[in-house]
């Protein structure tokens, strides 16, 4: 399994250190002496190549840039600035002339958060230097909490998901991969009876937190509603008539439930408008077991498409998201052509181990290297 953390650098200890980058010497040094004066610490740059050299190493709290200077100007450090990922959150206040509204109007749109005009004045200069630092400290304390929530968030969703060493009966490997802290997709496996093993994978619309918060409850309602006393229709229609008051905007989920008597070598399939599940044999022969079947969360009456099948020992059940068969933009791969690649890839792993087969058709799937726009959920049961 995998997630990605999100965080921010903590804001760095001793006084507030400001970037002048003016190719006035006067100009620097009296900003100097009012910010030294204030409790600042001035850092001084005489070009915008210079300034920018500086704020990528150093990390100041806050540029003080003039718009006039030969060859690069304030605007094309400006730019370069914000544009670079290093930089780009500091805030800069740019050096103007009283009357160059033009140009205080034009700096604004590009990024900038405030001017200060010639001759400097102290007191306003202090007090806009004051204020912007407090409000990207601020910020920044902002998203720390907020990193911190989505990582709690994520560490709890990660929690209830089954790993292979939790049931080695199981006999599966997965790749999960949110898009964001915590995903929308969600898998879960447990035992149905003695004879049975339950798998389950879901995906619920949209990849924001919103879908995520839905997986908390998707696991106690699965769990409540398998078992010996319903067949897996029934536990699909009940957790369907529970999500059309749980679920709002538009939200659904599709999901495929599978269940292997392995004893018996019976496949039973149940598809709540999910991707088509793959069953491929030891020899590579490969079979899409397509079902037709409403969405969850959307009608309170609905159809499930069913299929129940022999399978043999050595047979390997797929069970896959369908962002990892479709792509979007400019490498954009439809769903029909997404679907033939991963059965290309399972049957050419067909004689892996199931973890290294699961890895390694996970790999081929992004071989682009792009990052995933969808979240992820790609799961190998052995038969």
């Amino acid at each position: 399994m995998e997630h990605t953390v999100m965080g921010s650098q903590a804001g760095k200890a001793g006084p507030p250190r400001v970037l002048i980058v003016d190719d006035e010497a006067i100009n620097i040094e009296t900003l100097a002496w009012m910010l030294k004066e204030a409790g600042f610490e001035p850092l001084r740059a005489q070009s915008g190549p210079q300034g920018r050299e500086i704020a990528a190493r150093q990390q100041p709290d806050l540029v003080i840039l003039d718009i006039m200077m030969p060859g690069e100007s304030g605007f094309d450090t400006c730019a370069s600035l914000t544009g670079d990922p290093a930089t780009a959150d500091i805030p800069i206040i740019f050096i103007s002339g009283l009357d160059d509204v033009d140009n205080k109007v034009k700096g604004l749109r590009m990024g900038a958060v405030d001017y200060v005009t010639k001759p400097f004045a102290r007191e306003e200069v202090i007090a806009r230097v004051k204020i912007h630092i407090r409000l990207r400290r601020g910020m920044r304390a902002l998203l720390d909490e907020q990193a911190a929530k989505l990582a709690q968030l994520r560490d709890a969703q990660q929690s209830i998901l089954v790993t292979p060493q939790d049931l080695p009966e199981a006999k599966f490997a997965v790749r999960y991969v949110p898009v964001l802290e915590a995903g929308g997709d969600f898998y879960d496996v447990f035992p149905w009876t003695d004879t049975v093993m339950g798998y389950f994978v879901a995906d619920i619309s949209g990849h924001d937190l919103g879908a995520s918060f839905v997986t908390s409850s998707l696991k106690a309602l699965l769990r409540q509603n398998t078992g010996p006393l319903f067949t897996p229709v029934e536990t699909l229609k009940n957790i369907n008539s529970v999500l059309g008051s749980l679920l709002r905007d538009g939200k659904h989920l599709t999901a495929a439930l599978a269940c292997v008597n392995r004893r018996r070598g019976r496949l039973s399939l149940v598809s709540g408008g999910h991707p088509p599940p793959i069953l491929v044999s030891p020899d590579g022969q490969a079979s899409v077991l397509a079902t037709d079947g409403d969405v969850l969360g959307v009608f309170p009456m609905v159809q499930f498409g069913y299929l129940e099948r022999a399978v043999s020992p050595g047979d390997r059940l797929y069970l896959y998201t369908d962002g990892f068969i479709e792509r979007f933009g400019p490498r954009a791969v439809g769903r029909d052509d997404g679907l033939a690649a991963l059965v290309g890839h399972c049957r050419q792993a067909a004689r892996l181990p199931l973890e290294a087969a699961v890895a390694a058709v996970a790999a081929a799937m992004a071989a682009d290297g792009d990052r995933p726009q969808d979240d992820l959920v790609f799961m190998g049961i052995e038969v």
